[in-house]
């Protein structure tokens, strides 16, 4: 197909990053990025920035005018208060859409990125794309009503999902290079410690690779049968936390102590953790919402849809992927 420009949102972070790479890698004529203040992981790539955040509607229109396909990345995963989530995830993702419907209503596609944490609550534990919203989280309720708004009319009665070509994304768990929050977990077992909730035993975890996810991310936008559609991009195996366990020790090539977390635990530790930084100023990745999802919320997720609408599989097998990971890692220092 004609790749021609890509205007990229979130591009400075773990996901985004990567995407930006994969439309290089695949020829877009250009690429721009909506940038903030730093590069921070863009930086020497051929990109072309744009200076704003999502208030600078001006910034938006010009930017978007000419574009031919949208990816919609930028997103707040942990906040203390639902404004900092309803801000970052549903407001912006509305002033995009709507710069880009008075902008450029003739744009290819619009990829929006959600979350497997917009499922929330799933009774038969392994989600597809029809299975009801339930979120538990704040961070998932953000996600849920974000594709909602997409289907709610404005004011005016205009549907930005009847008017605009979009597709939308849910991304489980994702790790690899300069993933900042699994991580914690890795660091963990560097240093002799590796906590696991529950027996470990068997697979209820869905974890993808982030070069398998921004590939699939891009077949889904350059689709022509994606319109309209959500898709889960994933792994398509279920891991348990043994498996993790195993792959992380051997790719780190040492021995760790197995802690078994009771799952009643999980919850004071969150709120244990969270209060610790707050004495330091900080809002961990473990924190009461975090752990209100690992105990509660749907964790595994298929593929199906996406494999059968424009063929995704996935590429990276766990080992590699965590293979790889450990040792970006360890070149940057992390570890």
């Amino acid at each position: 197909m004609h790749r021609g420009i890509a205007f990229v949102t979130g591009g400075t972070g773990f996901i985004g990053s990567h995407l930006v790479e994969e439309l290089l890698r695949r020829g877009y004529r250009e690429v721009r990025c909506l940038v903030r203040n730093q590069l921070r992981w863009l930086e020497g790539l051929d990109i072309v920035p744009v200076r704003g955040d999502f208030s600078r509607i001006e910034v938006l229109w010009h930017a978007l005018r000419d574009v031919d396909v949208v990816f919609h990345v930028a997103g707040v995963t942990r906040a203390r208060d639902w404004a900092t989530f309803e801000q970052g995830n549903i407001t912006a993702t509305l002033n995009l859409l709507g710069a880009l419907l008075e902008a450029n209503p003739h744009v290819r596609k619009v990829l929006i990125t959600s979350s497997l944490a917009a499922v929330g609550y799933c009774p038969k534990g392994i989600a597809t794309e029809e299975t009801p919203l339930h979120p538990i989280s704040a961070y998932g309720r953000s996600k849920a009503l974000m594709e909602q708004a997409l289907w709610t009319p404005r004011t005016d009665g205009i549907v930005y999902a009847e008017r605009l070509p979009i597709v939308v994304v849910r991304p489980p768990a994702v790790y690899g290079p300069r993933e900042a929050d699994i991580y914690t977990f890795f660091r963990m077992v560097s240093r002799g410690i590796c906590p696991i909730i529950g027996c470990g035993q068997k697979p209820e975890l869905s974890l993808v690779h982030v070069r398998d996810l921004v590939r699939g991310m891009v077949d889904a936008a350059e689709s022509e049968v994606t319109t309209g559609q959500t898709y889960f991009i994933s792994s398509e195996q279920f891991y348990s936390w043994h498996e993790i366990r195993k792959a992380t020790l051997h790719a780190l090539g040492r021995r760790a102590l197995t802690v078994h977390i009771p799952p009643f635990l999980v919850e004071p530790v969150g709120a244990l953790v969270e209060f610790a930084g707050h004495l330091t100023g900080t809002y961990p990745p473990l924190n009461r919402e975090k752990a209100r999802e690992i105990r509660y919320a749907c964790k595994m997720c298929t593929v199906d849809k996406a494999r059968r609408d424009f063929g995704y599989r996935q590429q990276v097998p766990l080992e590699e992927g965590i293979q790889e990971t450990i040792a970006w890692y360890r070149h940057q220092g992390w570890l």
